[in-house]
């Protein structure tokens, strides 16, 4: 995980705008959805797993009720310290910790949401770890809602799709982040990452289920729900 923490403390400052702009803006409400599905389920304990410069922490904060708490981890000090500037998020506990060994007791989380950072866990060949965490830290029917890009079902929109990354993603990023490396990585994770049928089989292999799945921009994204039996 070392690579993708070097990665992420060379992004923060333009990390959200590049998002934005290479997703047409479909990540905010792919994200909005996400804190929707989340709110769901009620609960009053909250996990924003990888949480970034806290985007989707600010849409689970809109979406929670008086009594809710929501705890955000991640690993990267530098993108943490970009979601602490924001005033919405105000209320939020940040800590900074490895979502390989998430510092909770067993069974404390009503919901736990991780967004676009699903694809880093499985480059690092963490991913079945972290869902055994996920599992682990989330009550029983407790709810794991995750959004990542995924690959269009039809071979000429994926095709599409990959080329729109290759053409598109990489060198945009690197003009505008200044970081070759990172959206090189980039470009190339999310082109080798699972389809949505893929990530529900491994999802449910954690244990969780049901596991069901949304797409989103012809198949460049999905969200998934999953439940802790």
């Amino acid at each position: 995980m070392s690579l993708i923490r070097d990665i992420f403390a060379e992004v923060p400052a333009t990390y959200e705008f590049l998002n934005h702009t290479l997703t047409l803006g479909q990540d905010i409400l792919w994200r909005k959805e996400t804190a929707e599905a989340v709110s769901g389920g009620g609960g009053a304990l909250w996990l924003d797993a990888c949480s970034g410069t806290g985007e989707l922490s600010a849409h689970l904060v809109k979406r929670s009720r008086p009594k809710t708490d929501i705890v955000a981890v991640d690993f990267s000090l530098p993108m943490m310290r970009k979601a602490l500037l924001r005033p919405e998020i105000k209320g939020v506990n940040f800590i900074l910790a490895d979502i390989t060994h998430l510092p909770f007791r067993d069974g404390v989380f009503d919901a736990v949401a991780i967004a676009f950072a699903t694809r880093n866990i499985e480059s690092a060949g963490n991913l079945a770890g972290c869902l055994a965490e996920f599992n682990r830290v989330l009550k029983p029917s407790g709810r794991l809602v995750m959004l990542e890009t995924s690959q269009p079902k039809w071979r000429l929109v994926r095709a599409l799709f990959h080329a729109y990354i290759r053409l598109t993603v990489q060198p945009v990023g690197k003009i505008v982040s200044g970081s070759s490396r990172a959206y090189s990585y980039l470009s190339e994770s999310m082109r080798a990452f699972h389809s949505a049928e893929e990530l529900s089989r491994i999802i449910e292999q954690a244990g969780f289920s049901p596991v069901t799945f949304r797409r989103r921009l012809f198949g460049a994204a999905a969200i998934h729900l999953a439940i802790k039996p």
